[in-house]
């Protein structure tokens, strides 16, 4: 007879402390990482909306402030990204594999 499959107790390991630690791990990165793009983002919005002198100021060739800000909003896109992915290696990765191992366990 072929062994029944139950269903880990979500309930006990959301309880838990390690958990508990994830959760915190992952708002530790994310909510700040969130607020300073945010930020970086609405200062480019108000600068192309109210300071068109500034950002038509160009660098070199027809190449602008604002051209620039703006490639740099793509980069800090793929910066943060990058960020993400090694933080999560080191810091959530290895937790939540404790986590996905002891609730195959129980």
């Amino acid at each position: 007879m072929p062994q029944e499959e139950t269903e880990p107790d979500w309930e006990r390991i959301q309880a838990g402390p390690e958990f508990a630690l994830l959760r915190r791990r992952t708002r530790a990165f994310v909510f700040p990482m969130t607020a300073l793009f945010l930020g970086w983002y609405l200062v480019y919005v108000l600068l192309a909306a109210y300071a068109h002198g500034f950002m038509s100021v160009r660098l070199w060739g027809e190449v602008t402030v604002g051209l620039v800000l703006g490639l740099l909003q793509f980069v800090s896109t793929f910066l943060i990204t990058w960020l993400y992915v090694r933080y999560a290696a080191r810091r959530l990765d290895p937790l939540a594999g404790r986590i996905r191992a002891d609730a195959e366990l129980h």
